[in-house]
């Protein structure tokens, strides 16, 4: 991989997760509790605008799943803070996968691999096989961590749930992009490309 490559990747991954940590940051900083999950709503939103723009300037582009998950934050965060309940905040998430789930799914039904056009310069040579089972894979994953999000909302406290978003669903989804990997190659992806790929795990 080239070293702009890199650059990109690395920009990539700081501007996917950046966001996640602040959130996580500002919840401990404010000092928990409902003052805490409100500070950290108003910090995620802020942090997910700086990078988009960000993002804009620096890597010249944004993934259609990166706005749309931008947008459902923003119009999630603006109900939490405005009623004052962060159940709304927790919600999103579950939003947010069970569209793209759908999104793919549906995708599928109709013979279009609709995450090609989501992430079709991140995979270069990747065939159309390749394209509806990582497809796939992504649409099962995404209703997984719905149903999981969900589960987690009912039965943990916010400070707890969102530990395990921030720590646990990341590393669970970019375990989930590794293990994509070898049928990637199978199916024409670049081995130089690989880090790249991993870059782009769809996180919200």
């Amino acid at each position: 991989m080239s070293e702009q490559a890199k650059q990109s990747s690395s920009w990539t991954m700081l501007l996917d997760y950046g966001p996640l940590i602040v959130f996580f940051v500002a919840y401990k900083l404010a000092g928990s509790g409902l003052q805490g999950s409100l500070v950290a709503t108003l910090a995620f939103m802020v942090a997910v605008i700086i990078s988009i723009a960000v993002g804009l300037l620096v890597v010249k582009r944004v993934s259609p799943m990166v706005w749309i998950s931008t947008a459902l934050i923003l119009g999630f965060g603006a109900i939490t803070l405005y009623l004052r309940d962060p159940k709304f905040i927790q919600m999103k998430p579950t939003f947010i996968y069970l569209g793209f789930a759908a999104m793919l799914g549906g995708g599928l039904l109709r013979g279009k691999a609709l995450l090609k056009w989501l992430f079709g310069p991140v995979f270069p040579g990747l065939t159309e096989e390749g394209w509806r089972k990582l497809s796939l894979n992504w649409a099962l994953f995404f209703l997984a961590l719905a149903v999981a999000n969900e589960v987690m909302r009912a039965t943990l406290t916010f400070e707890t749930w969102l530990t395990i978003k921030v720590w646990g669903v990341t590393v669970v989804s970019l375990v989930f992009a590794v293990a994509n990997m070898p049928m990637l190659l199978r199916h024409g992806l670049d081995p130089e490309r690989k880090a790249e790929s991993i870059a782009e795990t769809p996180v919200e």
